[in-house]
């Protein structure tokens, strides 16, 4: 039976992460040099397109049909064959169209690739980077959906991620790092944000985005909902000024983009855990990211990974730490659905997540450097010196963002 309200919900939370991917975009773009803005802001939009077309083709057939235990699924749902539109979702009580929850998705699955772009920006060729996108969903953002969400081997091991903390950033974040270590240092490593005003913007849709991105995953409107929605907000909060003390404690000056990278790092960082811990820990994880996702990009820093705009620092080590948080402050008092962490006697499912989450990590750095290997058999993967001088917007799109003399 059709949930008008709980329809409306799912309907609102999945436009809401679709909301996501062109914030991100201006949230990189506004990072991104003068020359490589629009490079940086199509490697996010075109994955609106692609990957639609891979999702419904057999995306979501291989992560939510059949496969139960196991590493992948199956065909048997491609091109939505075996879905009628008015087929209702069996997972939200039949409460809402099936369709809506391949959407929701959906979404998912478009942004989290385009979380990597930040830290390669302005050294990949437009053409590997489609493959990349290609292949790097199908061989690692598929298997870890089905997985942990369709049923797959880590779900029959009660391995429990809310909204993505393995599933979306711990992969993407460690992928990242391997894209850097493969492509290696920019010729100008010290380029200036040229926007930080379309950050600030970016960082808002982000944040506007994350409460479909985390309340909707709960896949329902009840108590848990709501409580996800508001451990994404404050858990967004105390990260921020976290970042914002320490950074301004050490520089002497408080910095807008550190408050704004500060937000994402927390709000990525409480997505495995949102609807499993209470408020109270949510304070505490926000704190924490703000702490060791700062110290992350510092170490990276010194490592002299040019992870330009710190994809592993924040979203790599956000998703792994909150996933260990998530071992550590779950309760079954807040979500009967969820599990007891290691404050409350769980220490069984604590050590299934960080189990979970380092293999995820590992498996995705990995596996991302032998692509990005493979692919560069087939095309080239990074730019000429050329093409980076002069900058990916003329090189590779023979566009400009600003006319001459706007910055």
């Amino acid at each position: 039976m059709l949930n008008t309200g709980t329809t409306a919900f799912m309907i609102l939370s999945t436009s809401l992460v679709m909301l996501m991917t062109p914030g991100l975009a201006f949230f990189y773009g506004g990072l991104a040099s003068k020359r490589n803005i629009l490079g940086i802001m199509i490697q996010t939009f075109v994955s609106l397109g692609l990957t639609t077309i891979l999702w419904i083709a057999f995306g979501y057939s291989l992560c939510f049909s059949g496969g139960e235990g196991a590493i992948i699924g199956n065909f048997d749902s491609a091109f939505l064959k075996n879905i009628p539109f008015n087929q209702m979702f069996s997972g939200g009580g039949n409460q809402y169209p099936t369709f809506i929850f391949v959407a929701y998705q959906m979404m998912f699955a478009i942004i989290t690739p385009t979380l990597i772009t930040g830290a390669f920006i302005n050294r990949i060729t437009f053409k590997g980077y489609l493959i990349f996108l290609i292949l790097w969903q199908i061989f690692v953002y598929y298997p870890f959906v089905h997985m942990v969400w369709g049923g797959g081997l880590l779900a029959t091991w009660g391995v429990l991620d809310f909204a993505g903390g393995i599933v979306v950033h711990a992969i993407a974040g460690f992928a990242a790092l391997a894209s850097v270590i493969y492509v290696g240092k920019r010729i100008d490593t010290k380029s200036p944000p040229n926007s930080i005003p379309l950050v600030a913007i970016g960082t808002g849709l982000l944040w506007f985005g994350w409460y479909g991105f985390n309340a909707g995953s709960e896949l329902k409107v009840d108590a848990v909902t709501t409580l996800a929605f508001l451990n994404t907000d404050v858990a967004a909060s105390f990260a921020a000024i976290t970042w914002l003390v320490i950074e301004w404690s050490r520089e002497k000056k408080p910095k807008f983009i550190g408050l704004l990278t500060g937000a994402v790092a927390g709000l990525a960082t409480i997505t495995p855990a949102a609807g499993y811990v209470p408020l109270w820990a949510a304070i505490i994880i926000g704190i924490l990211a703000g702490s060791i996702c700062y110290i992350a990009v510092q170490v990276k820093n010194k490592l002299g990974w040019d992870d330009a705009l710190d994809v592993w620092g924040v979203h790599g080590i956000g998703g792994v730490l909150g996933t260990i948080m998530l071992g550590v402050f779950a309760t079954t008092t807040v979500n009967a659905h969820g599990a007891n962490g290691l404050v409350f006697g769980g220490g069984v499912f604590f050590l299934k997540e960080l189990v979970a989450v380092v293999i995820a990590a590992a498996y995705a750095f990995v596996f991302t450097l032998l692509m990005l290997k493979l692919i560069n058999y087939i095309t080239p993967v990074k730019v000429t010196t050329a093409t980076e001088t002069l900058g990916l917007d003329m090189a590779e799109f023979g566009e400009k963002a600003y006319d001459e003399g706007a910055l």
